[in-house]
């Protein structure tokens, strides 16, 4: 079985390293999103909120790329610097995944990528 590397210009470009996503036989390993436009390639800085919702386009884009959506997906892991900022991602986060929520892992960091509060990666399932 062979991964298949998945790329898309609706998500931000890798800044390091890695791939935006891989497809390895049913499943898609989505790497760490942030809250960085595509377009532009800039940070969001915004609030948390903003930043979530960004980060939750960004993840679409890959699974859209994967010709997949967010109810494929298995499990979810949110990175948060600020573990008070738990509820106003959630609520963002709810608005995506309505029904059969995926299996989740919240984790305060010390600090993410670009100075932003908040990452999330996803595992989904075709």
């Amino acid at each position: 079985m062979k991964n298949k590397i998945i790329l898309t210009q609706s998500a931000p470009a890798p800044i390091g390293p890695y791939s935006q996503a891989v497809m390895s036989g049913d499943f898609l390993f989505c790497s760490g999103q942030i809250a960085i436009d595509p377009k532009s390639g800039e940070v969001l800085k915004g609030s948390v909120s903003e930043q979530a919702e960004l980060v939750l386009k960004n993840i679409e884009a890959l699974l859209q790329a994967a010709h997949l959506k967010f109810s494929d997906v298995v499990k979810t892991t949110i990175f948060l610097t600020n573990m008070n900022d738990f509820a106003q991602v959630n609520e963002v986060y709810a608005k995506y995944f309505k029904a059969n929520p995926p299996a989740r892992s919240t984790i305060g960091v010390q600090a993410l990528p670009k100075g932003v509060n908040v990452e999330i990666e996803v595992i989904a399932r075709a």
